[in-house]
């Protein structure tokens, strides 16, 4: 079974004919929900499609959109498909403590896409109505409240090698890069993540529950695109109001019967450690088929605590964690655990491993340093994965090297960027610049290429030291980066982490123990373990850790000035009314010229 819609502009056109008891429904912050069937959802698209074309947008034309409603998203979103406008997803102020690193990324982004107009929430206008000014190709700022057609859209052929949308990639160090996703692209990979060797979703039975960014691949294409082309209904959690009370997800899933959900490693450690006897006590997720983890290599014990406690006190079927692998030039997943097999995890002996790149497993009772990693299952039909070393040899089974891909959904390049293009795409394939290797046809990814750690000729991956590292009492699960620095004769480990110690002594007795675990359970040493304060970290607009600019920072003017401090703590008052005063300024010239 595939979807039947060669375009999303046709599915979203024809959907509501073919499921009209489904649709998607929309969660505010304080948990009141509003349903849009199929039908409806079609209506109101056409509706904002006519907005978007009286505003003179045509076919081709690049969107801004920077909003963060879901509901408001997702129908701007949906009518920019329908009539050919390529909508860019940028991610909305996530604090008030670096709003000029904001406003220049932001700049930058619609400057490269050449977006002709930026719809952004209501609530966030005025502080962006500067762009105008900032962005030469930007002619006005529409609030997404107001896209109300009063007349018919003019719907244009839509291709399937049409552009749907650029998703910008959220890189540490090098400017952004726009990702050309086409609507071929999406109806493949949504044939691979909802068909029968993927999570083989059913539109009269199955729900998805997601309250990931819609402004990311994972939240976009997983919840969005993938279920209209497949026709299954979906329940959208704003994603502050998770970040609020996590528990939200668990109390959603068990009040819609959901049956699938997908989150980053750190989600699912976080539920696990809020969730509340009681809130156990009340959880179903007996009809749970699918809680998907896509983000950088899975920590199993992070998996496996979650699935014990849900399982045990939840009813959720064992086989139910679904690990995946994927990225934004794959358009989202590359390849997903089998729905109706197990976790799959393989331990390898240590030393092997970061010495030649070579698996070899070892038992129960092996007494030198092991590495457990996990499979993310095989690649979608249609796709192939290889692994392949510097020279672009092919590797063997069981050899770590880089994983590239061939397929139907790999985007064609970056928009207007040949160059990035031309370093990403070489002999027909898309160099990953990830880590992992084959076994058995299923892939196993272990970390990212410009990550690795060389220590006294062992190749470490840094999610192997962060993990221990967090295993620590006193650090902050998922806030642990580790690199190395130059040392007087061979490179040294570093280690900085998020902690909620107060003290300097607290602050240098959590180093130490950080220190004294990494030795015992890895052989190494530390030369430097630093200690932050929470939100202090630099993260991506998804919410990654940025171990390259973590690095940066270390070695020129020491971390923390950059993080992710939340604007109720550390909020920069100034720099929030200066930003504020130049969108008024912008908007008012604006009005004058108009």
């Amino acid at each position: 079974m595939q979807t039947p819609f060669a375009t999303v502009a046709e599915a979203i056109a024809h959907a509501g004919s073919r499921w009209p008891d489904n649709g998607f429904t929309f969660q505010d912050e304080a948990g009141a929900e509003r349903t849009y069937s199929f039908p409806q959802l079609e209506r109101d698209t056409a509706s904002r499609a006519a907005a978007m074309q009286a505003l003179g947008l045509k076919k081709g034309d690049r969107m801004g959109v920077i909003v963060v409603e879901p509901e408001q998203f997702v129908l701007t979103f949906l009518a920019a498909l329908r009539v050919g406008v390529i909508p860019v997803p940028l991610y909305p102020p996530l604090s008030l403590g670096n709003l000029d690193a904001y406003a220049h990324r932001t700049a930058t982004i619609l400057t490269s896409a050449g977006a002709r107009v930026l719809v952004a929430s209501a609530r966030l206008q005025n502080l962006l109505w500067a762009q105008v000014d900032m962005v030469p190709s930007l002619e006005r700022l529409v609030r997404a409240e107001d896209l109300v057609g009063t007349s018919a859209p003019q719907l244009p052929e839509i291709r399937p090698e049409d552009i749907a949308f650029l998703q910008y990639t959220s890189g540490s160090t090098s400017d952004p890069k726009g990702v050309i996703v086409t609507h071929a692209n999406l109806v493949a990979n949504a044939n691979g993540i909802m068909g029968p060797t993927g999570m083989q979703m059913d539109p009269a039975t199955d729900k998805g529950i997601s309250w990931l960014p819609l402004y990311h691949d994972m939240g976009l294409i997983g919840f969005v695109i993938s279920p209209i082309l497949w026709g299954v209904s979906i329940v959208f959690i704003p994603t502050i109001r998770f970040i609020k009370k996590p528990t939200c997800w668990m109390d959603t899933i068990t009040a819609h019967k959901g049956t699938a959900s997908f989150a980053p490693n750190f989600a699912y450690a976080l539920v696990a450690r809020k969730a509340r006897p009681e809130q156990l006590d009340k959880w179903d997720l007996s009809h749970m088929k699918a809680f998907g983890c896509g983000a950088e290599p899975i920590n199993p014990e992070t998996m496996r605590a979650f699935a014990e406690v849900m399982s045990t006190r939840c009813g959720m079927p064992r086989n139910a964690m679904l690990p995946a692998y994927g990225m934004a030039e794959a358009t989202l997943a590359i390849s997903l655990k089998r729905l109706d097999d197990h976790m799959r995890t393989i331990v390898v002996d240590a030393d092997r491993f970061q010495g030649d790149g070579k698996v070899e497993a070892v038992e129960e009772g092996f007494e030198g340093t092991a590495l457990e990693h996990v499979s993310c299952g095989p690649c979608f039909p249609g796709h192939e994965v290889s692994v392949q070393d510097a020279d672009g040899n092919l590797l063997p089974e069981g050899v770590e090297g880089e994983l590239c891909l061939k397929g139907p959904s790999v985007t064609p390049g970056y928009f207007e960027n040949p160059e990035a293009t031309a370093a990403t795409f070489k002999d027909g394939w898309l160099h990953t610049g990830d880590l992992g290797y084959l076994l058995d046809g299923e892939v196993y990814v272990t970390g990212r290429i410009k990550d690795l750690i060389i220590l006294n000729g062992r190749n470490l991956h840094p999610q192997s030291v962060e993990w221990v590292a967090a295993g620590v009492e006193g650090v902050r699960k998922g806030n642990v980066v580790a690199f190395s620095r130059p040392g007087a004769d061979s490179e040294e480990l570093v280690i900085v982490l998020e902690s909620r110690a107060q003290t300097d002594a607290e602050k240098a007795a959590l180093a130490a123990a950080v220190k004294t675990q990494v030795q015992r359970e890895m052989g190494i040493t530390a030369a430097d373990v630093v200690v932050l304060a929470v939100g202090m970290l630099p993260k991506t607009s998804s919410g990654k850790l940025q171990r390259r600019k973590t690095r940066q920072q270390y070695l020129t003017h020491g971390v923390g000035f950059e993080g992710t401090r939340t604007a109720g703590a550390t909020g920069d008052t100034f720099t929030l009314a200066r930003h504020m005063a130049k969108g008024v300024w912008s908007r008012t010239k604006a009005a004058l010229r108009k």
